[in-house]
Formats: structure tokens, sequence, C-alpha cells
């Protein structure tokens, strides 16, 4: 039985998903944030007699699935293509392929990265390293945004002050940065922060500081504060490269998650 689910519901659906918090950090955090009646979101479950097998969760228009073993793909793939106006289902990609393949809807975009945890720091950071390393500030929210923007990779991201307003506001996210000559050169921040897990992200140096660990240091300072909350970490990557300086943090690959973006299929 498939249902949609309200606050009652909640004991059961932490149970499902709190012993795998890195992979459900968009879960728990939109739950916490949201909970079951707010409209952005609407949350669904599988039910197998009275045990919860599933959850299916729409944050306005992406939606996201998790399971811990088989569920009913034909069914959260009915409710999904319900949706009215361009979607996105995104998750862990061995829950999110057999429902997208159930999806008869022109595909946007479709993307696969690397998807890593931590746990605890694979050593200990030295203190003198992080000393100039700082937390961001509202007042430096426009430079570290646009310190950001200026990197190849950031450039298209969604990255802006308002989204750093929306973090702080709501406790969901917060920036290291490192300054040298006096500017931003470095940040590292976190998204989706619920009281389980948070999502590293924003991992970046400006043009003509790279190479120099400053990047590292702010990873290193975000990592140790968050794991010393009990947080468990996550991160995507697609880089090689980047994914063995995650693995030095103490990173491990725990899957890959794959996200597709659909038109409208009305």
């Amino acid at each position: 039985m498939i249902r949609r689910l309200t606050a009652q519901d909640h004991e059961a659906v932490m149970a499902l998903v709190q012993p795998k918090a890195a992979e459900n950090v968009f879960l728990i955090g939109d739950i916490e944030a949201y909970g079951y009646d707010d409209a952005i979101q609407t949350i669904w479950g599988e039910f197998e007699g009275e045990a919860l097998i599933a959850v299916l969760l729409r944050y306005d228009s992406n939606y996201i699935p998790y399971a811990t073993g088989t569920f009913n793909v034909d069914a959260f793939g009915q409710i999904i293509m319900q949706h009215e106006g361009p979607f996105e289902v995104s998750g862990l990609a061995h829950l999110v392929k057999p429902i997208i393949a159930q999806i008869d809807c022109a595909i946007i975009q479709q993307k696969d990265t690397y998807y890593a945890a931590c746990y605890a720091l694979a050593y200990e950071p030295n203190d003198s390293n992080l000393q100039a390393v700082e937390r961001l500030t509202a007042a430096d929210y426009a430079e570290e945004v646009e310190m950001l923007l200026s990197i190849p990779e950031f450039k298209h991201a969604q990255i802006s002050v308002a989204a750093r307003q929306r973090a702080a506001q709501y406790k969901t996210g917060r920036t290291y940065i490192m300054r040298q000559d006096g500017q931003i050169v470095a940040s590292a921040s976190t998204t989706a922060e619920n009281s389980q897990s948070a999502m590293i992200v924003g991992v970046g140096t400006k043009p003509g500081y790279t190479r120099q660990g400053y990047a590292t240091y702010c990873m290193e300072k975000l990592c140790r504060e968050l794991l010393a909350e009990g947080k468990s970490l996550c991160l995507f990557y697609d880089n090689p490269a980047a994914g063995k300086i995650y693995k030095r943090l103490g990173f491990e690959d725990i899957g890959m998650w794959t996200m597709v973006r659909y038109t409208d299929n009305h």
C-alpha cells in the first residue's frame, strides 16, 4: 500500500532513513525544515503490512526516492508522472534508474556523479594551518559569491547572496573562508544541513591562488566542526582528481547519485 504520509508517520520515516543519514541528507533536511504539511513538499510511503519500506519525497519539482530493499517502482513512477510542469528525479542510482525507466517523458539532462561520505577524518588537521580560516559572515556574502563565480567550474552554479542568507536563516548551511592579500581566496560550504548529516558543496579556490592548500584548510575546519557535532558528511564529485583529495580527508565512495531533468509531460 502506498499513501501520503503525515506527521503521525514521522517516527517510522526516521527509523527508515536515519540509519543512512549521509545517503538521506536531502530527505532528512527537507522533512526537518518543512514537515509534512507545507505546500512546498509532499511525502509518500509504501507499506508492507504495518512496516514502512520506502518513501518518495517531492520538494517543489524534485522527487527523491529511498528504500532499503525492493519497492513498487511502477507506483512511484506513476506518482511522479502526475506532476504538472518540468520536474526532476534524483537519488541513489540503484533506486532512481528503475524509476526513470518507467517515465515516458523527454529528458533535458541526465547526470551521474560519485557520492561519498565521511564519518571521521583520516588525520588530525594541523591547527596552525587553520588559524587563518574563518566563518563567513553576512558582511562578506557578496565577495564570497563573486569569488566562487570567478572559478570556471562554478560559472553556472546556483550560488547567490540570497542562498547564503537563507542558509543562515534556516540553519541549513555554513561557509568557511580564507583570505590572502586582503581578499577571499578560498571557501567550503555545507547545504542541506540537518540534525544527522550535511552535504559539502562549493569547495573552491580563486584563480591565481590554487595549489596552496587554502580550500583544503577550509574543508578541514568545516569537516572537523560538523563531525564534532555528530553529523555524517557527504558530497558529490565527478572529477577523479577531486575524489583523491576528498578521500585523503576520510571520505569514502558510498554509491552513485543520478539526477534526471524532464520537460513538462502534459
